[in-house]
């Protein structure tokens, strides 16, 4: 043992064993889901099925949104110029800041501020939440996580509440930011629905889950649409072309149903 010795809580690799957090990989593999291993390697605990249930949906639900995204433009202007897949891959994720992919960090930093207003002076949430809102708009500032460029009710959100209750995970974190999102529109008049970052921002802060962490969510999904971006980049369009930011049109599949399970 040198003074360079360190030590890590993460993974112990042995030969012919590899234990994450404790349990072998091997046996995680096939019994339990993507989420939930995500969930343990971030955690350090193995969540329920249901925890790992939710933590999948949020991964698919920012999986993509198309070709207009800073992302995904980078990602395509990288393959064009040659570059490989790892090198378009990086390009794509050091897109995400904080006006693309970093609203999840900024929201679950006020809903948090909401719930410790409301713990620390023994008020109601909505009553926390229109504090909240007065401040801000005092401030003349933004709610990240609050409204979207083209959806006036994301679909994702929905889907993702709906799931969070049916399993019994919606807790204090989604009544903040609903509590937020209805305080503000009762005062302005204007609906800013609740995007699917603010969704997983508040899934994020009721599963306990380190605010340092919170972006990183963002970037594990988009990888695999990063991905087709740049293998559909590669091996359809002519090497350093002009990309126009919005003038394409999708000619993928025609509309389809997921299959009942």
């Amino acid at each position: 043992m040198t003074d360079l010795h360190w030590k890590t809580s993460i993974t112990n690799v042995q030969p012919n064993e590899l234990r994450l957090r404790g349990y072998r990989i091997d046996e995680l593999m096939g019994s339990v889901s993507f989420g939930q291993a995500v969930y343990l390697a971030l955690a350090g605990e193995l969540p329920s099925a249901e925890v790992g249930r939710l933590m999948d949906a949020m991964l698919v639900s920012s999986i993509d949104h198309g070709a207009t995204p800073p992302s995904a433009l980078a990602a395509r202007t990288a393959a064009s110029t040659g570059a490989p897949l790892n090198a378009a891959i990086a390009a794509g994720i050091l897109s995400v800041n904080e006006h693309h992919g970093g609203a999840i960090h900024g929201c679950m930093g006020i809903i948090q501020v909401g719930l410790d207003m409301a713990a620390a002076g023994g008020k109601s949430i909505p009553e926390a939440a229109g504090e909240l809102i007065s401040k801000f708009r005092a401030a003349k500032r933004r709610i990240p996580g609050l409204g979207h460029r083209i959806h006036s009710d994301d679909p994702r959100t929905k889907r993702l509440f709906a799931l969070a209750e049916e399993l019994g995970l919606a807790g204090d974190g989604v009544a903040m930011l609903r509590a937020l999102s209805e305080t503000l529109k009762e005062r302005t008049g204007k609906d800013l629905p609740i995007n699917v970052d603010g969704a997983i921002a508040a899934l994020l802060v009721d599963l306990k889950v380190s605010r340092e962490l919170a972006n990183g969510f963002f970037i594990m999904a988009r990888v695999p649409g990063l991905m087709a971006h740049i293998h559909e980049e590669k091996n359809s369009m002519r090497p350093m072309r002009r990309i126009h930011p919005t003038d394409h049109e999708y000619d993928g599949p025609a509309d389809r149903q997921v299959p009942s399970s």
